[in-house]
């Protein structure tokens, strides 16, 4: 019996005996030097040996069928046929960053605020109903170098289970230039979760229904009051309300993969883009001087509310009457900065971006990044989250804030 369980032949079960029978004499040196090991050193060359390597390929290297001569049999054990992958680059534009692309130094520690520190890279991902997510912040060049910490921050949260769930990705930037710019971006992302998470339900039957003034006004309330509390985090720190701020990004999505409705709302600088058919689309909602000024809601990217120029429908609103709004809990100040929304359907092979100043800013500026991430992002697969990362850290000299982006593939 074999050890596979086989019975086998006579002659094979007779080697296999003499081979590895304790009782039998060790084979000794034949005259002319042949022993055991050389013979299996003998029978094991013949059967990996091919053709002498190709110019320019170390002998350990495989062989590749296309350099052999025809009729050669393909060399075993060995790697298949290798496709090269398309030639990545490490930076666009005119010439290198000034900054050097790996972290250097840490930021400081405080022993008794450990918790304040934030990591050097997030990075996380997920898949729901027709949609692919992928979300990094990276800590920019400039900050790496000076040991400060990542003023982005990113929230990644999903509310719910099953079809029924919601999804909120969350992007944060500090304030420039103030001490506690990392705190206040977590902080901001944190009550805005919150505030998500207390409301999820009525949000998912809002978006699945195509409620567009409900989420609009309901949203603008939510924002309202996460910055209040911020606000009142920056007098119990004795700051003034704009040393303790963030600019705040967000992203709805729902689980169910009927719904393709896609929503949109924040405040301060970053980017919103669709790359569509192989171009990307600045789909950022404008800000009227006049919203600049009083702080109010702006609205669509300049589309009536049934469908945009791009083709986005979102079913109206039917006025069906509903039970009190949960979203206002209790009275909120106003962000500095306008309330911004949108809400648009998907269509299969889009990809969406939500940026963060660090991101958006190049993207816009240098026509390179966005033909390169246009490129990588625009073939309908997405990519894995260590190839997404290094995607969004794509270097671009005279940009060196921090990198922090979500991208949507929609199958």
């Amino acid at each position: 019996m074999s050890p596979q369980g086989d019975t086998p032949t006579t002659g094979e079960d007779d080697w296999w005996g003499k081979l590895y029978d304790e009782a039998a004499p060790d084979t000794a040196p034949t005259a002319s030097g042949d022993t055991l090991d050389d013979r299996f050193r003998s029978a094991s060359g013949t059967v990996t040996a091919g053709p002498p390597p190709g110019p320019g390929r170390a002998p350990w290297e495989p062989q590749d069928p296309a350099d052999a001569p025809p009729g050669t049999p393909r060399t075993f054990p060995g790697a298949p046929p290798r496709r090269l992958p398309r030639p990545r680059v490490e930076h666009v534009g005119d010439g290198p960053p000034t900054y050097e692309p790996e972290p250097t130094a840490l930021p400081p520690a405080r022993a008794h605020q450990l918790d304040a520190l934030v990591a050097d890279t997030v990075l996380d991902g997920a898949r729901y109903g027709t949609y692919t997510l992928r979300a990094a912040s990276v800590r920019g060049d400039s900050a790496r170098y000076r040991g400060e910490p990542r003023r982005d921050a990113l929230l990644t949260a999903r509310f719910g289970t099953g079809d029924t769930a919601l999804v909120l990705v969350a992007v944060a930037t500090g304030a420039r230039g103030t001490d506690g710019a990392h705190l206040a971006a977590a902080e901001v992302c944190r009550r805005i979760g919150e505030a998500v998470g207390r409301s999820h339900q009525r949000l998912a039957e809002d978006i699945r229904a195509g409620r567009r003034g409900e989420l609009k006004s309901g949203l603008h309330r939510l924002t309202d009051r996460s910055y209040g509390r911020l606000r009142a985090r920056a007098a119990d720190l004795g700051l003034e309300p704009g040393a303790y701020t963030a600019g705040l990004r967000c992203l709805l999505l729902t689980a169910d993969p009927a719904c393709r409705t896609r929503v949109f709302f924040g405040c301060g600088d970053g980017g919103l883009f669709r790359l569509r058919d192989g171009a990307w689309q600045d789909i950022e909602p404008a800000v009227p001087e006049s919203a600049a000024l009083t702080g109010e809601a702006v609205v669509g990217y300049g589309s009536p509310p049934a469908e945009t120029a791009e083709g986005d429908r979102l079913t109206m609103d039917l006025h069906i009457t509903t039970p009190p709004s949960p979203y206002a809990e209790e009275p909120a100040l106003p962000p500095a900065e306008p309330f911004r929304f949108r809400a648009s359907v998907a269509r299969p092979g889009d990809t969406l971006l939500l940026a963060g100043p660090g991101l958006a800013e190049p993207l816009r500026g240098e026509p390179g990044l966005a033909r390169e991430l246009a490129g990588r992002w625009g073939t309908g697969e997405p990519p894995g989250l260590a190839q997404f990362l290094a995607d969004a850290q794509l270097r671009v000299k005279g940009y060196a804030d921090d990198r922090t982006g979500v991208a949507i593939w929609e199958a």
